[in-house]
Formats: C-alpha cells, structure tokens, sequence
C-alpha cells in the first residue's frame, strides 16, 4: 500500500490526541474495501444500513469499550452519503466503527476502491 497523506488525517489527530496509527493488522479488512455498514438489531447505532468503504485514513485499532467482542477492530469508515446516527445526531460522512456493524459488499466495489487509493484514471 503507497502511503498517501489522508486530507483529513491531521485534524481528526488533533481531535482525538494523538498520531493515527498506520499499521494495518493482518486479516482485517482492508483500505478500499466495499462494506454495508448494519443496524443493530437493538436500534443502535445507526439509523439504517447503507453502503460505505473502509477509509484509509487510519488503521483499524483494538476495540476496547467494555462491550466489545474479543478481538473486535474499530475501522474507519467513508460513507457513501452522509449519514444520521441513531440518536438523529448528523448527517455523517465518516466514522469509526465497530467490526461488528460491517458486512463486507459482495460487489467488491473495484472502481470505488481505485478512487480512495487515487490510482483511477
């Protein structure tokens, strides 16, 4: 993978309090890929499912909310049109989500995967 500065890597950065890290783990699903981002069967915490692309951002990192599944990853996630959270916050147009809400797209979105590595024509 060529390591593209990402536009908005140094404001979210600054945000969160530190470097984004840049190691993509093994087996994790990677930049590009095409996903269906679900909804919760208990209502959270989007409003309904929709298509997105794994960001290349940052890499995926360790989930360590008390509720996290062991070895789930948080990925960033660039949504195909914006997007309103469960609680009507939004719309979104990007967000870090558990590994659990994300159902690989059976398409394999090739072109749209192109586009966020910037090696279209």
């Amino acid at each position: 993978m060529t390591d593209h500065p990402h536009p908005h890597r140094q404001a979210t950065e600054r945000n969160i309090g530190r470097p984004l890290n840049q190691t993509w783990p093994a087996g994790a699903l990677e930049p590009g890929s095409r996903v269906t981002v679900v909804r919760d069967l208990d209502g959270g915490p989007w409003q309904v499912e929709f298509p997105a692309t794994i960001d290349a951002m940052g890499a995926p990192e360790p989930n360590e909310h008390a509720q996290a599944l062991g070895g789930e990853l948080l990925y960033w996630v660039a949504f195909d049109e914006p997007q309103y959270d469960s609680e009507g916050d939004g719309p979104y147009r990007k967000a870090q989500i558990w590994g659990r809400y994300l159902k690989p797209a059976v398409d394999g979105g090739q072109e749209q995967r192109a586009r966020l590595l910037g090696t279209a024509d």
